[in-house]
Parts: structure tokens; sequence; C-alpha cells
């Protein structure tokens, strides 16, 4: 085929590519199952991670639930069990909960790891005692987030590490370690939990967002991978939020009239965005719709009208009132601790 009709044929493709997403957006795709596959969630003892616990307990799949803190973990997993054991109740039998496909009995589990994600060795090793207790994972949900809560110039080299290694160079860890059995297979799905912060920037907050690009960044090529490598059955989720009311970053303002038309995102519609998103294999999804509009506008207009944008929006300083936050109550803890 030469080369003016390979353009032709790729043009065609590309027409069709925005025919099927659009009619995504009137048709809703049939959800998949996910009963009997092992879902490994890291950050799953608080926040969204606990929130992703609970959906996919619903549906019946296997829990891993990975978390830095113990205790919150343990009582993420007991919510779990509590789901599992409601599921398995005679009126839930009887009728089927709204929302959740019935499937043939199954008595799924739940397992609890304490892991650091911001240590490559407490990865791996946290990785093969997964495969050693509870078999090849399905999907991973990189969910483990942390923010410094510091300007630039004030946050400590350390925290600026720290934030980098959890946010971004987490995912390539697990990645690499549970990767390699989905290529074997063709089977799994790897969700990256990012934030519309990973798609533009505001200022004060530096090291979350180079964080959170880079996480985009890898995981967009790992996409282009798979796709070379004809690797089909394996699926990639992207997920962008906007600003999410789960204490993270408490204190974070816009403009006030603006603010009833863009509030916080409620954890829970969040994840359901999220889960809908992972179970009918969508590559991407950002909530609420408009920041799509807002990341096209950023890659055509000129820097300078996007500074007049955020200011008009209240956007360019929105972070500072939760930095003011942060660095108030580290010097209330200081002052208690004698410091």
């Amino acid at each position: 085929m030469n080369i003016l009709a390979e353009f032709f044929v790729v043009i065609l493709k590309v027409l069709w590519a925005f025919v099927v997403a659009g009619l995504k957006w009137f048709v809703r795709p049939k959800e998949k199952s996910v009963a009997g596959q092992v879902c490994v969630i890291t950050g799953a003892g608080s926040g969204l991670g606990r929130l992703f616990a609970k959906e996919f307990a619903r549906r019946r799949a296997v829990l891993v639930l990975w978390d830095i803190n113990s205790q919150s973990n343990e009582e993420t997993a007991e919510m779990v069990r509590q789901i599992y054991r409601e599921l398995d109740s005679p009126v839930h039998k009887d009728g089927a909960v709204s929302g959740v496909e019935e499937v043939p009995p199954f008595q799924p589990q739940v397992y609890t790891y304490v892991c650091d994600v911001g240590k490559r060795e407490s990865v791996y090793s946290t990785a093969e005692k997964v495969r050693q207790e509870v078999g090849d994972i399905d999907v991973l949900i990189n969910n483990a987030g942390v923010v410094s809560g510091h300007h630039l110039l004030e946050c400590p080299d350390e925290l600026i590490e720290r934030t980098m290694m959890v946010n971004c160079h987490a995912h390539f860890w697990t990645t690499k370690a549970f990767l390699p059995k989905m290529l074997e297979m063709n089977h799994g799905h790897i969700v990256t939990v990012a934030s519309s912060l990973g798609l533009f920037s505001t200022a004060g907050v530096e090291d979350y967002c180079a964080s959170k690009f880079g996480a985009i960044g890898f995981h967009e090529s790992l996409s282009h991978e798979l796709k070379a490598s004809e690797k089909d059955g394996i699926k990639m989720t992207l997920v962008c939020p906007y600003l999410v009311d789960t204490g993270m970053f408490r204190g974070c303002r816009i403009r006030k009239e603006i603010e009833p038309f863009l509030p916080p995102l409620k954890p829970e519609f969040c994840v359901k965005q999220a889960m809908r998103a992972i179970l009918t294999d969508q590559p991407m999804i950002c909530t609420p719709r408009i920041v799509y509009m807002v990341n096209f506008m950023k890659s055509i207009l000129p820097f300078e009208a996007i500074v007049c944008m955020y200011r008009f929006l209240g956007a360019d300083k929105c972070m500072y009132p939760f930095l003011a936050q942060r660095k108030q109550a580290m010097n209330n803890n200081e002052a208690k601790n004698g410091i």
C-alpha cells in the first residue's frame, strides 16, 4: 500500500475513533465483571483508596489492600468484609442490589499488607508476598498519594523527594512488579489515579504537580508501549479528578463567585465515575468534564491568556490558604512539642 492510500485509511480510522468516542457519551457501554479477580489497591487505608476497595468489594473482587498505616488498612478491610457478608445475606440473594451485577456464588476474600510504596524495596517485597499468598493479580490501582503543603523554597528536600517517590516513582515499581505476568497472559488492567494538577498546574504546589505530571507521562507512555506490543488484553485507565473533598487540600479556595459552579468533588462521586470508566475500559476519565476543556484550552492558548483566566477564576493563588493552614498547623505542633 502506498503512503497516500495508507494516509487515507488513517484518516478514516481517526474519524471512526471520533464517532465511537462520541457515541459513548450518549450510549453507556456495558460494564465488565470483576468477580473473582484479584485487585491490588495502594493507599487503601483512607480517602479514595478506601472507596475503591468498597466499590470493588460490591462487585465481588478479591481485594489486596496496601497502605503504610496498618490500623487504617485493617479498618478498610473490615468494611470490605461487611460488604461481603451483606452480599451473602438472604436479603441480597432474594433481591439484587441496584447497580451491582448478579454473579454466580463466590466467596471473595480480602488481604492486607503494610507497604510504603515510596520505598522500592518495600514494593518489591510486598508484591512477592502477594504472589505467594494470593496469586497473580488482575487489576492494579495505583492510588497512593501525598502532598507536602509547602512553597518551593520552604519545602525540605526530603519532602520533595518523598512526594515524587510516592506519587510518581511508586507507579514504576508496582507496575514492574505485576506487569510481567499480565504480559504473559495478555490480561489485566492498570489504573493510574492522578489529578487535574497533572494536566495543568497552579502556584505553590510545584512538587505535587511535577509528581502528577510524571505519573501521567508514565501512564501514557506505557499505554503506547502496550499498543505497540499488541497487548490489547491489558487495559489502561487514567483518572484525573478536580479537587476532591478528602481533606488532603483543606483550605484550597477559588474565587467565591465561581466556587458554586466548581465546588470540590464528593469522594463518592469521584470514585463512582472512575469505576464506570474502569469497568468499561475507558482510557481516561476527567471529573468534572470541564477538565477536558481546560486541558484543551491550555494546549492552544498563549501562556499570558492562561494567566488572565487563572486570575479571573482565583486559581492562580487557590492553594495559598491551604499552604497557610499547613504552615500554621506545623507551627502549632512545634510549639506544642516544645521545638
